[in-house]
């Protein structure tokens, strides 16, 4: 393996890392109409995620740092091509950012926070879906032209295909983050977070299945049917334990879910990075879109240095907060809630 391949494939790992993350973020964010009952439960569970959702999210710029460096080609097709829905999902994620931070700003008007609890849920549905339909276009080849500029329009990239892939993370997301609520919870909202993991777990699957079914049959290779077995069986197990009450087996069941997914969609990829669908000729691969060695050798130093560094910083942060969350903590505070980057 070249210095090139083992660049793919670590931007696939960072890829992982984002989506198992900030995954059940957005997940926890999307759950607050279903579990949040009054202001306490809401202010429940956004404090699950309150120490850390800005951390998940610093994944995606090392993501898309990492592949602006290794593949500069690659970069500038998805960036350009992509600008509209990515800039979309930028917007999102600002919008819930600012929530998170502005919606305990005035503690007695609840039409204030009526509307950034609406910011939070569609800030974290959007790019939920949006990352799925990017993935499942980029799997599945767009047009390009001869100097690998994309020549669709936005609402090409709105296809039966790309949709079902943009279904599926929205999905697994969802229940990802509702498994983390019923683990980071305590009581009532604990019971209900189970309870719905239990329902939407079901449509996941369904849904999750016809993607991968429909990803191997026609862009799949044994490695990705391999990696999709084991998707699948991770997810079905994730169901079964958080049906038994099991909140920590089926969170870590989940992670592995998503993040087998996501390596299957590489491995069905590999070796292009970005195909395209009007003539394979003028595809973008791992070869043609890579930096020169020097480059890759730069950065391969750099990541062995400093990847593991924080890891550990993000594997402290959550021992650091892995206690529970309760309508205790809540109701025993101020009336003013603390901001969510505080970890209380």
């Amino acid at each position: 393996m070249d210095l090139a391949q083992l660049w793919f494939w670590i931007v696939a790992f960072l890829f992982v890392g984002y989506f198992v993350l900030d995954g059940f973020d957005f997940g926890v964010g999307m759950s607050l109409p279903f579990l949040g009952k009054d202001d306490v439960d809401k202010r429940v569970l956004i404090n699950t995620i309150g120490p850390v959702w800005d951390l998940n999210e610093t994944w995606v710029i090392v993501a898309g740092a990492s592949l602006f460096a290794a593949f500069p080609e690659w970069y500038a097709t998805l960036f350009s091509g992509f600008y509209l829905a990515l800039l979309v999902i930028l917007l999102a994620l600002i919008a819930r950012g600012v929530s998170f931070e502005y919606r305990h700003q005035r503690p007695d008007d609840q039409r204030w926070k009526r509307s950034f609890d609406w910011m939070i849920v569609i800030g974290s549905a959007v790019p939920a879906l949006l990352w799925g339909v990017a993935f499942a276009n980029i799997v599945q080849g767009v047009p390009l032209d001869e100097g690998h500029n994309y020549i669709g329009t936005f609402f090409e990239l709105l296809n039966p295909y790309a949709l079902l892939g943009g279904l599926t993370t929205l999905l697994l997301f969802f229940t990802h983050g509702v498994v983390f609520v019923s683990l980071k919870t305590e009581g009532e909202i604990r019971e209900r977070a189970r309870r719905l993991a239990v329902r939407s777990g079901i449509l996941t699957i369904v849904v999750a299945a016809s993607f991968l079914v429909w990803t191997g049959l026609a862009f799949g290779d044994l490695w990705f049917w391999i990696l999709a077995v084991v998707a699948a069986l991770a997810l079905i197990g994730s169901w079964l334990a958080n049906f038994r009450g099991a909140e920590g087996v089926s969170f870590t069941l989940g992670a592995i879910t998503i993040g087998t997914a996501v390596f299957a969609l590489f491995a069905a990829l590999f070796p292009a990075v970005m195909p395209a669908s009007n003539d394979p000729a003028n595809s973008l691969t791992i070869e043609n879109a890579s930096s020169s060695p020097y480059t890759l050798e730069v950065m391969s130093w750099t990541a062995l240095i400093f990847l593991p560094l924080v890891l550990a910083y993000q594997g402290w942060t959550y021992w650091t907060f892995r206690k529970r969350v309760s309508r205790s903590h809540i109701e025993g505070t101020e009336p003013a809630e603390p901001a969510p980057a505080s970890g209380t």
